[in-house]
C-alpha cells in the first residue's frame, strides 16, 4: 500500500510539472521576470534551444534581443538541419545522455518524412512501444500483488502492536514468503516509474529545444501556435484540438483506473488523481503549443489501446493457467 502511495504522488507530481508551468528558469524573460512569448503564436519561448529558428521568424528576432540570456549565443548554434550530437557545447548527462539524441532522432525523421508534427507523433509512439514490455511486467505485477494482498494483511495485522526487532525481522521474513510464492519483486514496481518519467520529460524538453518542429504546421495548424492564441485569431479549428487533448486524456485514464482492481481506499486516491489531472490538462490545453497537443492526443490514443492489448493478454495467460489446473485436476482423480 506504501509503494502504491508513493507512486500516487510521483505521478501527481509529474502531472503538475507539466500542466502548472513549473520551471520558468527554462524560458527566457524581460526586464519584469515575466516570461516572454512568441506575440504571432503565444508560444512560450524556451531559453536554451539546441539549433537556430529559421532567420526570417519572429522567433529569431526575439532570440535576437535577448542573445545575453542564451548559454550558447545565437550565432553559435547550428542550424536545425545541421544538428549532431556534438554541434553546440551544452553539456550535463541530462542533455548528452537523453535530450540531444531524442532531438537528433526526431529531426531527422520529420526532415526524411517532411514534417515534424508527424515526426513527433512517431517518435513518441515509438518511446511507447519501446516502454511496453515494462508496461505489461508491471500490470502482472500488479495483478501479483492483489492476490497476495489478504495474505500481506493478514502479516500486517498480525504484528500490528509489535515494534521490537525481533517481530520486524519475522514480520519480513513472513512478507518475503509471500512474495516469493506470488513471484513479486518489491523493487521492480518503481522500475517503470524511475524509466518513463524522465524519458518523458526528456521528450518534452527535446521537443521544446528544437525551433524547427514549431515552425511547421499539420492539419492546417501552425505547431507552435497555441489553441487560446488560435480561436483569439479566429481559427477554430483549434477547439477540436483542446476537446480532443481532454477526450483523450479521460478515456485513457479512466480505462487505466477500470483496469486496476484495487481496494476502497486506492480507489478513493485514484479517483482524487483523476479529477486532479483532469482538470490540470484541461486547463494546460489552452496554453501547450499545437507539436506537443498531437503528442499528447496520439500518445494517449495508444495508451488506450495498450491497456486493451495487456487486459486480453492477462486474460489469455490466465485462461491457460486454469486449463492446466483442471487438467491436473481430472489426472489426480
Amino acid at each position: 500500500m506504501k509503494t502504491k502511495k508513493k507512486s500516487l504522488a510521483v505521478l501527481l507530481v509529474a502531472i503538475l510539472l507539466l500542466t502548472s508551468g513549473c520551471g520558468s528558469d527554462n524560458y527566457l524573460k524581460d526586464e519584469n521576470g515575466n516570461i516572454i512569448t512568441n506575440t504571432e503564436t503565444g508560444q512560450s519561448v524556451q531559453k536554451n534551444i539546441l539549433c537556430q529558428p529559421q532567420e526570417d521568424s519572429q522567433l529569431y528576432k526575439i532570440y535576437q534581443e535577448h542573445n545575453d540570456q542564451l548559454d550558447v549565443k545565437l550565432e553559435d548554434l547550428p542550424k536545425c538541419n545541421e544538428f549532431n550530437l556534438s554541434s553546440n557545447k551544452y553539456r550535463g548527462l541530462w542533455n548528452s545522455l537523453l535530450v540531444r539524441p531524442i532531438a537528433l532522432i526526431v529531426l531527422k525523421l520529420g526532415y526524411l518524412i517532411n514534417n515534424f508534427g508527424l515526426s513527433v507523433m512517431i517518435v513518441g509512439l515509438l518511446i511507447r512501444l519501446i516502454m511496453l514490455p515494462l508496461s505489461l511486467k508491471s500490470v502482472r505485477q500488479s495483478a501479483s500483488i492483489q492476490k497476495a494482498q489478504p495474505e500481506l494483511a493478514k502479516i500486517e495485522k498480525k504484528y500490528a502492536n509489535k515494534t521490537d526487532n525481533a517481530s520486524m525481522m519475522q514480520k519480513s521474513q513472513e512478507m518475503m514468503l509471500v512474495y516469493q510464492k506470488y513471484k513479486i519483486n518489491p523493487v521492480s514496481g518503481c522500475l517503470l516509474a524511475l524509466i518513463q518519467i524522465p524519458l518523458f520529460f526528456a521528450f518534452l524538453d527535446a521537443i521544446n529545444k528544437v525551433p524547427a518542429i514549431f515552425e511547421g504546421s499539420l492539419f492546417g495548424m501552425q505547431l507552435g501556435m497555441t489553441p487560446w492564441k488560435g480561436i483569439n485569431q479566429g481559427q477554430y479549428i483549434y477547439i477540436v484540438l483542446i476537446f480532443l487533448i481532454i477526450a483523450t486524456t479521460y478515456i485513457s485514464f479512466k480505462n487505466s483506473m477500470n483496469q486496476n482492481n484495487t481496494n476502497d481506499e486506492m480507489m478513493q486516491q485514484m479517483s482524487f488523481m483523476f479529477k486532479f489531472m483532469i482538470i490540470s490538462i484541461s486547463i494546460a490545453s489552452f496554453t501547450l503549443p499545437t507539436a506537443i497537443a498531437f503528442y499528447w492526443i496520439v500518445t494517449n490514443g495508444f495508451a488506450f489501446i495498450q491497456n486493451i492489448i495487456i487486459k486480453r493478454i492477462l486474460e489469455n495467460e490466465n485462461d491457460g493457467h486454469h486449463k492446466i489446473i483442471d487438467i491436473k485436476s481430472r489426472k489426480r482423480k
